[in-house]
């Protein structure tokens, strides 16, 4: 049975903020990532598709540091979400984070054909700044490492 992500703090941001490639749901071409609790640490899961191969059998690096991206700013929006007294799901508009940093460190070839796992702990610095380590896994395999530093969304970030 394959994992999924039931309660993402994705579905729960606005339509106006939700057209990231790689997490909004509103963008019909993005990657749709879904970022969740599993315990006191966040999970979000993905299968790449064949079109994202670095060269026959793995997947591109790019979609990869992507996917830690996404993980690390839905991450922070979770955990600050919680502090804040909410969980996804009980309608209460969570905060939205953009990427300050990120860095990631590849392990091992990611190879295709096998859902992706993102394992996220995030630590806060200061209450508009977290630190959020990734391990990235294939199946058992620890593919890539990363830490994003995300920090809340400034209110001159949207057009009005």
């Amino acid at each position: 049975m394959e994992e999924k992500v039931l309660k993402a703090i994705q579905d729960e941001y606005p339509e106006d903020f939700s057209w990231c490639y790689g997490c909004g749901r509103m963008n019909e071409h993005g990657h749709h990532f879904r970022t969740g609790w599993d315990g006191d640490r966040t999970i979000s899961i993905y299968n790449p598709k064949k079109e994202h191969m670095a060269l026959p059998g793995f997947v591109y690096g790019g979609v990869i540091g992507s996917f830690v991206d996404c993980h690390g700013t839905g991450s922070a929006a979770l955990y600050l979400h919680r502090k804040n007294g909410y969980e996804p799901g009980d309608g209460a508009e969570p905060p939205r984070f953009v990427t300050a940093s990120l860095h990631v460190d590849f392990m091992k070839p990611t190879p295709q054909g096998t859902a992706l796992k993102a394992i996220g702990t995030v630590h806060e610095i200061h209450p508009k700044k977290y630190r959020v380590e990734t391990e990235v896994y294939a199946g058992e395999t620890l593919c890539a490492k990363g830490e994003v530093i995300a920090v809340v969304m400034p209110d001159t970030f949207t057009a009005k």
